[in-house]
């Protein structure tokens, strides 16, 4: 059975960090794009950033120089190093995997989900 577990989520205040983590089981996931979406109250899920097996990287733009996508192929793990951080980066954070071949930003695009982590941000 394939899971995707996310850790690292809590309260932070704005201007600092958290590291999000994705651990997966069940199958391996280095050659799958995996990727951070988010939820904020009120509002639709959206894309936060990817990353393909070979490393390649893409971010929404409201993150482009704060936060960073990773992965560990060895250990199954893709994390999100958030930086920066504002008030409405506040949000339920989604991990994911894809079988696409390169980065897909539209969650229809990704099969496995996890159950999502929140992150506060107090101002």
């Amino acid at each position: 059975q394939v899971q995707l577990v996310e850790s690292g989520g809590g309260l932070v205040q704005a201007g600092g960090s958290l590291r999000l983590s994705c651990a997966a089981s069940g199958r391996t996931f280095s050659d799958a794009v995996m990727g951070w979406f988010r939820r904020s109250p009120g509002k639709e899920r959206e894309f936060v950033a990817g990353i393909s097996w070979s490393g390649a990287t893409t971010y929404n733009d409201s993150v482009k120089g704060r936060f960073t996508i990773s992965r560990d192929n060895a250990k199954n793990t893709v994390y999100l190093q958030m930086n920066s951080l504002k008030p409405e980066d506040t949000a339920v954070y989604y991990c994911a995997a894809s079988s696409y071949r390169f980065i897909r930003i539209m969650e229809r695009n990704y099969d496995y989900w996890g159950q999502g982590t929140q992150v506060t941000v107090s101002s």
